[in-house]
């Protein structure tokens, strides 16, 4: 007879699910092993986990045996039908309150739809954020557990062990909320990733082509930036993959192919936005950004036939200029923060979910691609106010905003000035100005869809009652269907 030995298991053993397992083995946990290409448990075995604790299984009847109860099996393997498939093939061998963690980068309707399908056969599942890539697998991810509830308490003491820690020491991981949560935070940190990248990037472009500076020029500013406000992983690489030189001296990152690659977190997080009517518009930006990189061949056929600004370089203050150029970046980032908190809140009365947002901001400040002490005043705003509605109404980034915003303006004219394109920047601070508005222009577009379509409009005297107006003097007093999308 196989004794239960394990406190957890772990299916899928490519290099985030070694690492994770090395992780746990570190924190004090049994773990068992187990690979669809059983070959792979013996070499993990043999060689990364040799002489640990760690301990393999070559079937599912064996792997689940060896699992003490309530068994608590964490799948690593990749997102879509093979979850579904393997899940199938362990529920013969498993008993009610049961626990199955998926920690791939599914689509939150399916963690939804598992969590549903494996409560109503008495087990629980739980579809958990990780990110933090290899390194933060091996030691210390970011992990955003959400589904059915009552898994938590079993899985807390290993999720918190083995996941990063914030300055103050305090574990990058919390309960999201129900069913399909997890995933979604996963995927507007995801969105959130893309939003940072393309700021980044486009910062890059202006100093390369506006400023007309040096690689190692350019690492100097960004290593100076990380040790204030914009202090976080993405600059921090940023500098080191500007110093980073090639074999022949010259900077690696010019001789890269500039079409950016894309798993598809982002545009499901932009057709999420668009599906539920959040302008989560930074997000989208930085997608279309990344379709119109991969467009290389007709970009090099519109740069010898499109025509722009005449070889404009920056004529101010250079070192002033920087210094704006670092306030546009803080600037353009809290609307992105902003953005994804708000798809977050309007998800969350959707689904019924109740959201930790000063949990997930704790989250985020460790182990994640997106980490930076930027997030720990995230945290405060929503401690403070846990059903803050716009993160942009606290006092801290209102006033952030508020002294940043004329710095802003000037690199976006400046950029636009000199044809450098800012879709990222540029949308944030149309999004900002737009949110400060009390009346936008939206009159004359609902009094153009009642003209051509008898669409009907509201007035502002008396929202809420539609009316529709007769404006050539032959449309008719009919209206269209009145409807809202």
């Amino acid at each position: 007879m196989v004794e239960a030995v394990a406190d957890i298991g772990l299916i899928g053993l490519a290099v985030m699910g070694q690492n994770i397992i090395l992780n746990m083995n570190d924190n004090g946990f049994i773990v068992c092993a187990y690979n669809r290409t059983t070959s792979k448990v013996d070499k993990f075995l043999e060689n990364e986990a040799k002489g640990t604790n760690i301990v393999g299984a070559h079937s599912n009847e064996e792997f689940c045996a060896k699992l003490k109860k309530p068994r608590k099996i964490m799948l690593l393997v990749k997102a879509g039908p093979a979850v579904d498939t393997f899940i199938e093939n362990l529920l013969p061998y498993l008993d009610k309150g049961d626990i199955i963690i998926d920690g791939g980068n599914s689509h939150f309707p399916d963690s939804i739809r598992r969590t549903k399908e494996l409560e109503a056969k008495g087990l629980l599942f739980v579809g958990s954020g990780v990110s933090g890539g290899e390194e933060g697998a091996r030691h210390g991810p970011s992990l955003m557990p959400g589904g059915n509830p009552a898994a938590w308490p079993h899985i807390k003491p290993i999720f918190q062990a083995i996941a990063a820690k914030a300055p103050d020491g305090a574990p990058c991981c919390d309960w999201v909320g129900e069913n399909g949560a997890g995933h979604y935070v996963k995927m507007v940190h995801n969105g959130i990733e893309y939003g940072d990248m393309q700021l980044i990037s486009e910062i890059y472009q202006i100093m390369l082509e506006g400023l007309g500076m040096t690689h190692d020029e350019m690492a100097a500013v960004f290593d100076e930036w990380n040790k204030g406000e914009l202090d976080s992983y993405l600059i921090e690489i940023t500098r080191d993959i500007l110093k980073f030189k090639d074999t022949d001296g010259k900077p690696l990152v010019t001789k890269i192919r500039d079409t950016a690659g894309q798993k598809g977190t982002g545009k499901w997080t932009a057709i999420d936005s668009l599906d539920r009517g959040i302008p989560v518009t930074l997000i989208g930006e930085a997608v279309y950004s990344r379709c119109l990189s991969s467009l290389k061949e007709e970009r090099t056929r519109a740069s010898t036939i499109l025509d722009g600004p005449k070889n404009i370089k920056f004529q101010g203050d250079r070192k002033k200029f920087l210094d704006q150029m670092g306030q546009a970046l803080y600037a353009s980032k809290i609307v992105s923060y902003a953005q994804g908190y708000m798809l977050m809140r309007q998800a969350a009365k959707d689904y019924g979910w109740h959201l930790n947002n000063a949990g997930i901001a704790l989250m985020w400040r460790g182990g994640c691609i997106i980490r930076s002490v930027f997030l720990g005043k995230i945290r405060d705003a929503y401690t403070k106010k846990p059903d803050l509605e716009n993160l942009l109404f606290d006092s801290f980034f209102q006033h952030a905003i508020s002294n940043a915003q004329q710095s802003w303006r000037t690199v976006v004219g400046e950029a636009a000035a000199m044809g450098i394109p800012t879709p990222a920047h540029s949308t944030a601070l149309n999004f900002y100005d737009g949110l400060r508005h009390e009346m936008l222009p939206a009159n004359l577009i609902q009094a153009q869809r009642d003209y051509f379509g008898a669409h009907t409009y509201e007035l502002l005297a008396n929202p809420g009652q539609h009316v529709h107006t007769n404006w050539t003097g032959h449309g008719g007093d009919v209206s269209a269907s009145t409807y809202d999308a």
